[in-house]
């Protein structure tokens, strides 16, 4: 669209002028106004709903109102993990929320526009539809436009297409939201605004916020879905049978409700929100944003990582490689320092010239011409020094006689990716803005993009962990295979033309299974990547900063943005590398792994109690004896057997890898050791009942054959026990000796010892039935799960400081750097 159109639509003097006052009004009264709701971070409402409104908080909750209706409140006090476990979410998640809003409104872009021949900045919510803006170097666009004046102007599309190289603009060209200005300057007329931008329309499609699926998460939902099942006819059993054998109603209820609580492994749901909170705020100290608790996980299980070029691999800007002297005088130092000097600062190339050469004395520049990608050189006459021109080879020798051997030797370094300038000296002085006369070059400029110090290291990092790397860019394949191979992608020599790849995903899949690094990448062509890799059963971590990696980020197992990105790629991500640092990942991935390693070991911990706890009160339901428990006795074993070592457990460093299957192992383990217990304390109860001890003896009977059991699981499973491993469990059993031998403790838990010839037989059965386990463990582990013993951490691992300290195992193995 030209300038002559655009006043005959909008009246005569638009493109100086602008619009006016009065057509503005018209624009707001009609919603033509640039009106968006930025989705910056879930919103508070989704994120009270995932945390409160689940399978735990109903089968927790329904019991703990059950408790406060007919019994002291001091019996629902299990209720209180109901409450504590949705907190941690909630409040983790609202902090992740409002850090993410307030980056945001810290960046919020701001717009210059004209209006009646002023020019005026406004808030970007104030620009209206055809509004005349005005664009220096390092604006946003921040609407769609038709450019209407152009003075050298040079977009970066990189966020939007992927590609790092500025685009010129001349007049009736369109610009896009979410581009920045790399040079130059124009005006360009508003067409689209509000949600009918580019960018807007893409945001648009990533606005459903997908939870990051999480094998913790879903293990524990199977187990509670199962348990539901169990509990029913359970409790119909458990309540018959205590109503036949207490006086009262209420103590009745109250016990069915012990026997019930007892299967709800709601120690581990605590405790995994917790710890996945811990973790969150350890790497929230290494700058990393957690969105959501389950992703401190997610990287622990990816075996491929999609990476983008610019942002990424590399920091987004240029940096001088070397000089090839062709006929150079011995001033080329000098003359290349005051060039980079006397240009115009904002472009890349004349940036990077500058870090490389610094200016020299006694160079004054007469007359400049700066660059620009309309004639592809720029050059500055100095005096006394004479002209020298800087520009693409192809133009400046393009009439030069003999150049074609200069010509050879450029493009066989632009062939790897590189860019290439020609610096030349000129006989004539700059006039205008025509190119000088008598072109003789002087040598040729190497560029390459400048990479990030941690890249090549965070990667080898990767490959050492078997993670699958695939390096995916809206940039030229060749300039995007140089990068890739300097930092040590395998298979970055051949690099892949997206335009040529298959457009389903089948074919895609098989492509992806060969090759690893692809150019000239489109959006739509990212998301399907992640959806071929992952049809071919990776699980898939996408990283990315752009508008155009919004939707691959979406739909990835595991979306990694950073904090320098655009609000949309922030929101849908689960991590938010708040300083861009690429070797933070290192960290996140051990983190991962100590969480998921340590989890599994206190998994098998709960789960063996939520069995054994559905064995005895069915097994009681059906014999109709008195549940051999009180609540006190249940929190007095659960403490010293699961509660306490799990959370001890929990912060323990581990390097072990993720392996998938989490619940068929631990369930494996559990059943049998949760049988075992069950029955080990039914035997003993059934024992005490038989010799004739009162009900209070037979109690303690089965508190003392359940404790001995539960510390025999603490003990395989806290394998090998030559260091703080084994003080736990002697420190466990010497405070369960304590509460026997003390007798204010007695009292306090009612614990009735029994005469010894009963307590003798107690501990015989115990024994038995710890054999019993460790025969079963190693059966199941050679047999059944076919697998390495159960997740012991590393040997020289030590209890985390604080419990919240980052693991550096992975990253000092790696050479990255751990401050």
């Amino acid at each position: 669209m030209s300038g002559e159109a655009a006043e005959r639509e909008l009246g005569e003097g638009y493109v100086e002028r602008g619009l006016s006052l009065n057509q503005v009004e018209q624009r707001i009264e009609l919603g033509q106004v640039n009106r968006v709701v930025d989705q910056t971070s879930r919103s508070l409402a989704s994120i009270i709903r995932t945390n409160v409104f689940n399978r735990f908080n109903a089968v927790l909750g329904a019991l703990a109102v059950v408790v406060l209706v007919i019994g002291p409140w001091r019996d629902a006090l299990f209720g209180m993990v109901l409450v504590f476990n949705t907190l941690i979410g909630i409040v983790q998640e609202l902090r992740a929320k409002m850090t993410l809003d307030k980056l945001s409104l810290l960046s919020a872009p701001r717009a210059r526009v004209v209006r009646d021949g002023e020019t005026r900045e406004i808030q970007r919510e104030e620009l209206v539809l055809d509004d005349l803006v005005e664009l220096r170097a390092g604006d946003q666009v921040l609407v769609d436009g038709v450019v209407l004046e152009s003075n050298g102007l040079e977009l970066d599309e990189s966020l939007l297409t992927g590609e790092s190289v500025p685009v010129a603009k001349s007049a009736g060209d369109s610009v896009l939201s979410g581009s920045f200005v790399s040079s130059g300057a124009g005006r360009f007329r508003a067409t689209a605004v509000g949600e009918d931008a580019y960018a807007r329309k893409l945001a648009a499609e990533a606005k459903k916020y997908a939870l990051v699926q999480s094998d913790l998460r879903d293990a524990i939902n199977t187990i509670l879905r199962y348990i539901t099942y169990v509990m029913i006819p359970a409790a119909v059993l458990l309540a018959v049978s205590q109503l036949l054998t207490h006086s009262t109603f209420d103590d009745s209820i109250l016990a069915t409700v012990a026997g019930l609580v007892g299967m709800v492994p709601e120690g581990l749901v605590l405790l995994t929100s917790l710890v996945f909170a811990v973790s969150a705020v350890a790497l929230a100290r290494r700058r990393v944003l957690v969105q959501e608790l389950p992703a401190v996980e997610g990287l622990a299980k990816v075996d491929v990582i999609c990476l983008d070029k610019t942002g990424t691999l590399t920091e987004g800007t240029l940096e001088f490689s070397k000089l090839i002297e062709l006929e150079g005088d011995g001033e080329l130092d000098e003359a290349l320092g005051a060039f980079a000097a006397a240009a115009p600062s904002g472009n890349a190339t004349i940036t990077a010239l500058a870090a490389a050469y610094p200016p020299p004395e006694g160079w004054r520049a007469e007359e400049v011409v700066p660059f620009s990608s309309a004639w592809k050189w720029s050059a500055a006459s100095f005096a006394g020094k004479g002209t020298f021109v800087l520009g693409a080879p192809e133009v400046l020798l393009r009439e030069l006689p003999g150049s074609a051997e200069f010509r050879k030797r450029a493009d066989e370094i632009a062939a790897t990716g590189r860019r290439v300038l020609l610096f030349a000296r000129a006989d004539r002085a700059v006039v205008g803005e025509g190119l000088p006369e008598g072109i003789r070059p002087a040598a040729l400029l190497v560029f390459e993009e400048k990479l990030r110090p941690d890249a090549a290291d965070t990667l080898e990092y990767f490959r050492r962990q078997e993670v699958g790397i695939r390096v995916i860019s809206g940039d030229n394949p060749l300039t995007v295979g140089a990068v890739a191979e300097r930092v040590g992608v395998p298979g970055a020599g051949d690099p892949v033309d997206a335009r040529e790849l298959p457009g389903e995903v089948e074919g895609l899949a098989e492509v992806l299974r060969e090759k690893t690094v692809f150019g000239r990448v489109v959006p739509e062509q990212k998301r399907l990547m992640v959806h071929a890799l992952q049809s071919a059963g990776h699980v898939v971590a996408m990283t990315g900063d752009g508008v155009n990696d919004t939707l691959a980020l979406k739909d990835a197992d595991m979306g990694i943005a950073m904090g320098s990105g655009a609000p949309s790629t922030k929101a849908v991500a689960q991590l938010v590398l708040l300083d861009g640092r690429f070797s933070t990942l290192p960290g996140v991935v051990a983190e991962g792994r100590r969480v998921m390693a340590n989890m599994e070991r206190v998994a098998n911990l709960f789960l063996t109690k939520t069995v054994y706890a559905a064995l005895l009160a069915i097994g009681v339901a059906l014999v109709a004896w008195e549940y051999p428990f009180l609540p006190r006795h249940i929190s007095l074993v659960g403490s010293l057997t699961i509660g306490i070592p799990a959370f001890v457990l929990s912060f323990a460093r581990s390097r072990k890898r993720y392996r998938p299957g989490l619940l068929r192992r631990v369930l494996y383990f559990a059943v049998p050791a949760g049988f075992i217990a069950g029955a080990a304390t039914f035997t003993g109860n059934a024992m005490a009942r038989s010799n004739g001890v009162r009900l209070e003896e037979s109690r303690t009977v089965a508190v003392i054959v359940l404790t001995i059991v539960g510390l025999a699981v603490l003990g395989y499973l806290s394998r090998p026990l030559l260091s703080w491993r084994g003080g736990l469990l002697a420190s466990m059993a010497g405070a369960f000796v304590g509460v026997l031998a003390i007798p204010w403790f007695r009292e306090f838990f009612q614990l009735h010892l029994p005469r010894l010839v009963v307590l003798l037989q107690a501990l015989g059965i115990a024994a038995v039935f710890s054999l019993l386990l460790e025969l079963s463990g190693r059966y199941m582990r050679r047999y059944i799960v076919g697998a390495e013993p159960p997740p012991h951490v590393d040997e020289l691992g030590e209890v985390e400081q604080g419990c919240g300290s980052l693991v550096g195992a992975g990253i000092k193995e790696a050479g990255v750097d751990d401050h």
